[in-house]
């Protein structure tokens, strides 16, 4: 196996999976750590943990076991994979992590590359960028668990990490492969150990794929993915996507939303215009939860006569949700939430349902659990890093999609590009 992955949350492993399969990775996700070694003849395993808000020491830990296991199935390379709107705090778990995983690895320097211009996240003289918009100016400085106050990566990594920051811009990037390689040697030798990437557009990934084949450690959001996948395929003499493994069973599908993001609200909205959708009423879960949970279950059950799947949402915009931590408490707010959506998916799951559709990382992680995820194949990609997976053990399909994912009408796509 050449490439191993440590992925942060649930809907990042997915999309990552998503570009290395597209780009002649053959790829495997797996929900935590196994506990066998792996019998496959993928080129990449990718471990989904989640610990993007976890406690910094249990991020460390799990990451650590992650990385060992990854190691014993022979890995050549490791990739820490975070959202490209790198999402974290001054007090990690970006930076913590991956001064564990260098230690660990008797490595001194690592590369941050979180860009993924297909959607929008790009990086200039250090600086991340959302569509048109600093990072600190975009709807993440709204984010109820990691509000991103500041766009500089150079600033971010150091305020969390051990070590110093250095960039490698806009301008090294355009000379090519070998400019770059270059680079990274001579900051390397300064003593710095996080190289921040600059990368405007899909050229520049390519570029740091072949830049950082001998680096040990890499990092970033999936868009490296594709440059690194590129240059390992082309070694091989050919990039084949791998995808046909992982087309979605057929059955009966659910739409669940957890994610309060921007674009997470307008795909809500568009697709209440076209399916039944209900919202979650946080009350009822704190009051009566098992007898909330079987009424929303039987009225799923009961929209099986509409040609999209019902929606169930505890979506909704930034004001609301502030008043509603106020009354129970941000903690509590987003456990009842979790385990609402898990004990829901199980009962859908119970009675025959086979396709899910969820928004939101902590979402996806708590029903993929829920549901005896522990390894699945990569499907065909419904928007840039969001692909339809099926489960290798069980005809089970998810579409795991991250908060900011996808357009408007990405619910209704999931379906009527792959009917039911």
């Amino acid at each position: 196996m050449q490439l191993g992955v440590i992925a942060d949350d649930f809907t990042g492993a997915t999309d990552i999976a998503s570009f290395l399969v597209k780009n002649g990775m053959s790829t495997i996700q797996l929900s935590g750590v196994p506990q066998q070694d792996l019998q496959t003849d993928n080129d990449a395993a990718v471990v989904s943990l989640k610990t993007r808000s976890c406690p910094v020491d249990s991020a460390i830990q799990q990451s650590l076991a992650a990385l060992s296991w990854l190691q014993k199935q022979g890995c050549q390379q490791f990739y820490f994979k975070y959202c490209s709107t790198f999402d974290s705090t001054p007090e990690g778990n970006i930076g913590p992590v991956l001064d564990a995983l260098l230690a660990a690895l008797g490595e001194k320097t690592t590369i941050i590359s979180p860009s993924l211009p297909v959607n929008g996240r790009t990086v200039y003289q250090g600086y991340l960028f959302v569509a048109d918009q600093l990072l600190n100016e975009s709807g993440m400085r709204n984010h109820p668990v990691t509000p991103m106050k500041d766009a500089n990566l150079l600033r971010l990594i150091e305020s969390q990490a051990q070590g110093k920051a250095g960039l490698i811009g806009y301008s090294i990037m355009e000379q090519g492969s070998d400019s770059v390689r270059q680079r990274l040697t001579e900051l390397a030798g300064t003593g710095i150990s996080y190289v921040v990437l600059d990368a405007l557009n899909e050229q520049h990934l390519l570029t740091q794929g072949e830049a950082v084949q001998g680096l040990k450690l890499v990092s970033g959001g999936s868009g490296l993915a594709m440059g690194i996948a590129r240059a390992w395929a082309q070694k091989k003499g050919a990039v084949e996507d791998s995808s046909a493994a992982g087309h979605p069973v057929r059955g009966n599908a659910v739409v669940l939303s957890g994610s309060c993001s921007v674009m997470t609200n307008a795909q809500v909205a568009a697709y209440q215009s076209q399916a039944a959708a209900k919202s979650l009423d946080l009350a009822a879960c704190f009051d009566h939860f098992d007898q909330y949970v079987a009424e929303i279950s039987a009225w799923v059950r009961e929209q099986d006569n509409h040609p999209l799947a019902p929606l169930v949402y505890a979506t909704t915009e930034p004001q609301t949700l502030k008043r509603l931590q106020a009354i129970y408490g941000d903690k509590a707010s987003s456990e009842i939430v979790e385990r609402f959506f898990a004990s829901l998916a199980a009962d859908l799951r119970r009675h025959g349902f086979t396709r899910f559709i969820i928004a939101g990382g902590e979402t996806s992680s708590i029903v993929a659990q829920t549901l005896g995820v522990k390894a699945f194949h990569i499907g065909p990609t419904i928007s840039p890093g969001v692909p339809w997976v099926r489960d290798s053990a069980q005809d089970l399909s998810l579409a795991l999609k991250s908060g900011n994912f996808g357009d408007e009408n990405f619910f209704a796509r999931a379906q009527q590009e792959f009917p039911l």
